[in-house]
């Protein structure tokens, strides 16, 4: 049983994002939804959770993980040297959270924004919900 990613679909990083993942998750481990979407949405409400979309959520084994402990998590599942960006779970989350804050904070300002999600290819649609 694979991991679920919730990302914001609007954001181009995060598209881009989605993007790197399925191309180094060979083995299709994660599935994804917008966190706009109707899908999206209601994990969120499943598991007691406003809709942010300044994080990127993970669902993996039953428990949800938030911005950077989610990236990290995420990380550790792809192929190459990805794995080894693991090790920085050992930062303390708040200093981690600094980082990834600053970043989600300008993604529109340096990335731009989509005016809707995107809409998959025929070949991975199969992997968002």
């Amino acid at each position: 049983m694979g991991a679920i990613i919730l990302f914001d679909g609007e954001c181009n990083l995060c598209n881009s994002s989605v993007q790197f993942i399925i191309k180094h998750d060979p083995l299709a481990y994660f599935r994804f939804s917008s966190i706009q979407g109707a899908e999206g949405k209601k994990l969120l409400a499943q598991y007691g959770e406003a809709d942010d979309l300044n994080s990127v959520i993970l669902i993996e084994k039953g428990k949800l993980y938030r911005k950077s402990t989610a990236v990290l998590r995420i990380c550790r599942h792809l192929t190459g040297f990805w794995k080894l960006v693991y090790f920085l779970i050992v930062v303390p989350v708040p200093i981690r959270n600094l980082f990834y804050n600053f970043i989600a904070n300008h993604r529109y300002k340096w990335f731009g924004k989509k005016q809707a999600c995107m809409l998959p290819s025929p070949e991975i649609q199969r992997r968002f919900l």
